[in-house]
C-alpha cells in the first residue's frame, strides 16, 4: 500500500514563487486502434469501446467505498479486494467520487435511485467529519471507516499535522456544487457544507505587493503549528490565528487554478484575482531559475499588469504547467469550460500542450507512448511525471525513471547557460489517465495509446486501466487511485455525457463572474500552429 502524495507534490511542487529568484527564497499506429469515426471529438471515440472503460473504472471505485460511511478509500490494490482499501481519505478523492457517480448515472451504468443513495450517504459522512469551524474548511486525511482525524499515519505510524489544503478543498467544494445544480433533492445536505467552506480564508491580497491590486492563494494551514516553515494569520480575521504555508500558488496553469475558480464562482475573492498568477515568470535574469526564457510581453487586463508569457518546445509556442504534465494542464477543464470561455487563451493551449506530450513521448524519448503525469510509481510508492521542457520547474518532472532532464539555459543570463540534450532517455512512466485527459483535444490518438497500451502491456484489469506503466521495463503499477479513477471518469463523462461535469458545475457563479473574465484573455500563444 503506498502513500499517495499528489497533494503534498501540489502544495510543494508547484509553489507559486512571487519575488525574483534574487529577493526569494513513433507514429500512432493506426493498425491497433478500433474504427474511429471522423466528425466531434466523441464521434471520434469508438464508443462502446468508451463505455466499457468507464463501466470498469466505475467498479474501482465501488471497490473502494467504505458500505458503512459511503466515503472511498484513497486507493486499492488492482485486484479490488476489499481488504486492501487504504484506510486513509481526503477531500479530493470523496470528491472524485462524488462527481465519478454522476458520470455513471449519466452513461446508465447506475440508476438514480443508486446515485441519490451514494451521495446521500456521503455527505452524511462529511457532516461528520472534524472541520475547521472559522472558514469550513476540510482537513486533508480521515479514516473512511470510521470518519476520524488521522494524526497518526496508518501506514508507519508517523505523526500526522491536520492541514486544511486549498486545492483539496477546492476539489470538495466542486463536488458540492455540481450537487447543488444536478441533484436538488440533495441540496439540503450539500449546500450547508458548501456554503460554510470560505476560501478567502487562503486569500492573500498582498502576496504580489501593495500596488497590485490582486492576491494569490495560499497553499493552506494548520490550526497547530507544524513542524518546519509556516505563517501565522487570519486572513478573514476571524476566530483564533491559523498557521499558513509560506508559499502562495502563482503559476497559473496548474491544478491550483481551481482554488480560484472556486472561489471566484463563490464571491470570495474579486474576479481580477483570475489574472494574479504568473502564465510564466517573466524574461528577465532575476527569473533565469524558471526552464527556460519565455517569449511573450506585457497586457493588461481588469487594472493587473499580466505578463503574457510562453515557451517553445519541438517547434511548438504554449504556456507551461508547473510540472510539464496532464494533471495541472487539465484537470481544472474538466469542470470550467475553459475552450469555450477562453477562445484566444485555453482554446489555443490545450491542443498544443497535448502535442508536446505526444511528440515527446513518440519522438524525443522515442518511448513508443505518451501520457505524463503524477502517479504511481511502478517500481514502489508515488512519483510526479511529465515532460520536463513543457515546465516552469528547472528540476522538474520527468518522464523517465532516470529522471532524465533539460536545460536550455536563459538567454542572456550568465548565471544560465544552455546544456546538452540529453543522448537518450531511460524507463518512461506512462499514466493512462494522463491520456483520458487528451480526448477532447486529440481523440484518435488518445484512443489508439490506450489501445496499444493493452496490446504492450498487462496493464488492464477488473477495474479498467492499472494506474501505470513503465513502458521500457514493462513493470505496471497494479493499483487504482481514486483521484486517478476521478480523472478517468470525469474525462469520459464529459466526452460522452455532453460535457456533462462542465454543465453541472458553471451555472451561478461560475458564469455570471468567472467567464467574463476568462473571456478578456489572449495567451502569447499562436492561433495557428
Amino acid at each position: 500500500m503506498i502513500r499517495p502524495v499528489r497533494v503534498a507534490l501540489a502544495a510543494t511542487l508547484t509553489l507559486a514563487l512571487t519575488l525574483p529568484a534574487g529577493a526569494a527564497t513513433a507514429a500512432p499506429a493506426a493498425s491497433v486502434a478500433p474504427a474511429l469515426a471522423a466528425g466531434s471529438p466523441a464521434g471520434a471515440v469508438d464508443r462502446a469501446t468508451a463505455l466499457r472503460w468507464a463501466a470498469d473504472t466505475w467498479r474501482s471505485m465501488v471497490a473502494m467505498t467504505d458500505p458503512g460511511t459511503g466515503l472511498p478509500a484513497d486507493n486499492i490494490d488492482g485486484d479490488l479486494a476489499t481488504g486492501s482499501r487504504a484506510k486513509y481519505t481526503s477531500p479530493t478523492n470523496i470528491g472524485s467520487y462524488i462527481w465519478s457517480a454522476l458520470v455513471a448515472r449519466e452513461l446508465k451504468l447506475i440508476g438514480e435511485r443508486e446515485l441519490v443513495g451514494r451521495v446521500d450517504a456521503a455527505l452524511s459522512s462529511l457532516a461528520r467529519l472534524d472541520r475547521h469551524a472559522d472558514s469550513g474548511m476540510f482537513y486533508n486525511w480521515y479514516d473512511p471507516a470510521t470518519l476520524e482525524l488521522l494524526r497518526t499515519w496508518p501506514v508507519d505510524g508517523n505523526p500526522v499535522y491536520p492541514f486544511a489544503s486549498s486545492v483539496d478543498n477546492a476539489w470538495l467544494a466542486a463536488a458540492l456544487m455540481i450537487v447543488h445544480n444536478a441533484l436538488p433533492q440533495l441540496r439540503g445536505k450539500a449546500d450547508p457544507l458548501l456554503n460554510a467552506m470560505d476560501f478567502g480564508f487562503y486569500y492573500d491580497p498582498q502576496a504580489l505587493g501593495a500596488d497590485v491590486p490582486v492576491g494569490l492563494m495560499r497553499g493552506g494551514f494548520w490550526v497547530e503549528p507544524p513542524p518546519g516553515c509556516s505563517l501565522p494569520g487570519n486572513y478573514r480575521d476571524r476566530g483564533p490565528d491559523v498557521h499558513y504555508t509560506c508559499h502562495t500558488y502563482g503559476a497559473f496553469n496548474s491544478e491550483t487554478r481551481m482554488i480560484s475558480y472556486v472561489a471566484i464562482a463563490r464571491g470570495q475573492v474579486p474576479p481580477a484575482h483570475y489574472f494574479g498568477p504568473w502564465r510564466t515568470f517573466p524574461d528577465t535574469c532575476d527569473w533565469s531559475w524558471q526552464e527556460m526564457k519565455p517569449v511573450g510581453g506585457y497586457r493588461e487586463y481588469a487594472g493587473v499588469r499580466v505578463f503574457e508569457g510562453a515557451y517553445r518546445y519541438r517547434g511548438l509556442q504554449f504556456v507551461p504547467s508547473w510540472g510539464g504534465d496532464m494533471f495541472e494542464a487539465f484537470m481544472p477543464d474538466m469542470f470550467v469550460p475553459e475552450t469555450r470561455w477562453g477562445p484566444n487563451s485555453w482554446a489555443r493551449n490545450h491542443p498544443v500542450y497535448v502535442r508536446g506530450q505526444i511528440a515527446h513521448g513518440l519522438d524525443d524519448a522515442k518511448y513508443g507512448h505518451w501520457g505524463f503525469s503524477p502517479a504511481s510509481d511502478p517500481a514502489g510508492g508515488y512519483r510526479e511525471y511529465g515532460v520536463d521542457a513543457m515546465g516552469l520547474d528547472t528540476p522538474g518532472y520527468t518522464s523517465d525513471q532516470e529522471r532524465t532532464s533539460v536545460d536550455y539555459g536563459f538567454e542572456g543570463c550568465p548565471d544560465r547557460p544552455a546544456q546538452p540534450e540529453p543522448a537518450a532517455y531511460g524507463d518512461g512512466v506512462v499514466t493512462p489517465h494522463a491520456v483520458f485527459l487528451a480526448l477532447q483535444y486529440a481523440p484518435a490518438e488518445a484512443q489508439t495509446e490506450l489501445a496499444k497500451l493493452r496490446r504492450d502491456f498487462d496493464i488492464y484489469g477488473p477495474g479498467g486501466f492499472y494506474d501505470s506503466v513503465a513502458v521500457r521495463s514493462g513493470t505496471v503499477a497494479k493499483r487504482y487511485l481514486a483521484l486517478d479513477q476521478g480523472m478517468v471518469l470525469g474525462a469520459l463523462g464529459n466526452l460522452l455525457g455532453d460535457d456533462l461535469l462542465r454543465r453541472q458545475f458553471t451555472p451561478g457563479g461560475a458564469e455570471r463572474l468567472l467567464r467574463p473574465v476568462m473571456r478578456m484573455e489572449e495567451f502569447s500563444v499562436p492561433a495557428r500552429q
